[in-house]
C-alpha cells in the first residue's frame, strides 16, 4: 500500500496495520522536517505530487522489492501540503519473516521513493527566501 496524505503521520497505527504472525522482523523509516538544509535555516517545506503518477510509480516499487527482498506486507505514507519543523514527512514499514530481508526491503522502498515518485520539495527559509529542492521542472519555471 502506498498513501499521499495531508494528514500528519501516525507511525505507530502504521506499524501495527504490518503485523503478521508469519513474520519474525520488522524494519521502518521516518523522514522528518529538519530546521536547516545546505547552510541555510528553514522555517517549513511544502509538498507537492502528481498522484496518479506518484501511487501507481510507487506499487511499482512495492512490487519490485517484493520480488528482490520477499516480505510479509509493506506500507509507505508520503505527506504533502506545508509541513512544520519535526514533522513526519515520509514513512515506510516493512514486515518480513527475517530481519535480512525486512532491511533491504525498507532501504530499497525509501531510495526508490526518493527517486522515483513525482513529489517536490519546496524549503521556506528563515530569511524570507523559498526555494524549490532537487526539482529540475520547478527551476525551469522560476
Amino acid at each position: 500500500m502506498i498513501l499521499l496524505t495531508v494528514d500528519p503521520i501516525s507511525p505507530d497505527d502504521l506499524r501495527k496495520q504490518l503485523f503478521d504472525p508469519a513474520a519474525g522482523a520488522y524494519c521502518g523509516f521516518e523522514g522528518w522536517i529538519r530546521n536547516q538544509n545546505d547552510g541555510q535555516a528553514v522555517l517549513r517545506l511544502e509538498y507537492e505530487a502528481y498522484e496518479p503518477l506518484a501511487l501507481t510509480e510507487g506499487e511499482k516499487i512495492l512490487a519490485e522489492a517484493q520480488h528482490k527482498y520477499p516480505f510479509s506486507h509493506a506500507h509507505c505514507v508520503h505527506r504533502t501540503g506545508s509541513l512544520e519543523i519535526g514533522e513526519c514527512a515520509v514513512w515506510v514499514g516493512v514486515s518480513a519473516p527475517h530481519r535480512d530481508e525486512a532491511f533491504q526491503a525498507c532501504r530499497y522502498i525509501i531510495d526508490q521513493l526518493k527517486v522515483r515518485l513525482p513529489i517536490w520539495k519546496k524549503e521556506h527559509y528563515v530569511d524570507g527566501h523559498s526555494g524549490w529542492v532537487n526539482c529540475e521542472r520547478c527551476a525551469k519555471s522560476a
